[in-house]
């Protein structure tokens, strides 16, 4: 595969997105809740998902935590972890203990 066709591709998928529209910083936050909160108005304000609210939520939260993999301090991991159950709480799905 050639260099420009290879950057188109880069550039199609930032145009065709259906990603979520996140706030800056959303996931640098301290307070669980407040992540989960965040990620329940994006998803809830988009148009453009292809499934409901709350799956892709908890996709775009999973995707962040998998992305960062081994570099994820632990004390972010388990912030991010707890948003998980937060997310759940907020959408009547059951928490995972």
């Amino acid at each position: 595969m050639n260099a420009a066709k290879s950057s188109n591709g880069s550039q199609s998928v930032r145009q065709k997105s259906h990603a979520l529209t996140l706030r800056a910083g959303v996931f640098n936050q301290d307070e669980p809740k407040a992540i989960a909160r965040s990620l329940k108005a994006a998803a809830d304000a988009s148009k453009q998902r292809n499934s409901d609210a709350f799956c892709s939520a908890m996709s775009m939260l999973t995707f962040y935590i998998n992305r960062a993999g081994q570099h994820l301090p632990a004390r972010r991991r388990r912030i991010l972890q707890a948003a998980k159950d937060e997310l759940r709480g907020l959408y009547g799905r059951p928490r995972r203990y």
